[in-house]
């Protein structure tokens, strides 16, 4: 059984918990008797500034939690809705420290917990330490790590301690017990669980996965788990909502972004929050 605790860090031996903003909006939204809504946009689509416009939307219009998305060029795990726009943003000349300033521009404006959802290269050719420090400075909550997995985080580890971050690793269906259980205990925040394996996009249904994935998770100690990929609708949201403690959308929110702008994003974001109520036992 893990022993992360009710802030949501994950507590080792001598080590004294750390406040986590995620924990604490997932638990607000959690005591108000629904799920927490994830909202996820790509930093610097169309432009930074308004990339910053859409994730003060977000949060103005139901969004507990808000990751923003590094570009990258290779993006593994992208579908093509957000690799079209992740290109588009880096055709525009982003570059990685924008997202610094991205963060800074949401935060400074909204209560959300604000995460960077990264590869693991761009934080390792800045420099882990430096851009901990440089996201901590930004009000930033900490990173969603997805091609990283804990065994290989011992430097993240160091440096989310350090400057009071979050650290959100993935499960998915094919996480073996042993792997759900070293993940649930690294992770602070909450843990990411894929629905389906694959890359990401909007889906007419939501995988049967999702909900065995987020009872193992649960299983091996975890206090909150969101569930992501292929979400897209209220219905789905509701579904979801029944059994995770937050519901994550992202391809569904870049598309609404690119074909309506940030008015889009709002429309869309209410839509999506109307289905975040859970039924009463």
């Amino acid at each position: 059984m893990s022993s992360a605790g009710i802030d949501g860090s994950a507590q080792t031996a001598g080590k004294t918990q750390m406040t986590s903003k995620s924990a604490a909006a997932i638990d607000k939204a959690r005591a108000e008797g629904r799920a927490a809504l994830v909202g996820y946009l790509p930093a610097g689509y169309p432009t930074v500034e308004e990339s910053i416009a859409a994730g003060i939307a977000l949060a103005e219009n139901g969004a507990d939690l808000i990751e923003i998305g590094i570009p990258y060029s290779d993006p593994v795990m992208d579908g093509q809705v957000i690799q079209a726009a992740t290109t588009q943003a880096l055709a525009n000349g982003f570059s990685v420290r924008q997202v610094f300033d991205v963060v800074a521009g949401i935060t400074a404006k909204t209560d959300a917990a604000v995460l960077v959802m990264t590869y693991w290269n761009p934080v390792v050719r800045m420099g882990v330490d430096e851009f901990s420090r440089r996201l901590a400075e930004a009000g930033g909550a900490g990173l969603i790590t997805p091609d990283l997995i804990p065994d290989e985080a011992d430097e993240w580890m160091a440096a989310s301690d350090k400057y009071g971050l979050d650290r959100v690793f993935l499960v998915a269906p094919s996480s073996t017990a042993e792997r759900m259980q070293r993940t649930v205990d690294a992770s602070r925040g909450f843990v990411y669980a894929v629905s389906i394996m694959g890359v990401t996009g909007a889906r007419s249904s939501v995988s049967t996965a999702a909900r065995n994935v987020v009872a193992a998770a649960h299983d091996a100690g975890a206090e909150r788990v969101c569930v992501g990929l292929g979400v897209s609708n209220a219905e789905q949201v509701r579904e979801i909502a029944a059994y995770a403690e937050g519901v994550i959308v992202g391809t569904a929110l870049v598309s609404a972004l690119g074909n309506g702008g940030v008015d889009a994003v709002g429309s869309l974001t209410r839509e999506l929050s109307s289905g975040l109520a859970r039924e009463e036992a």
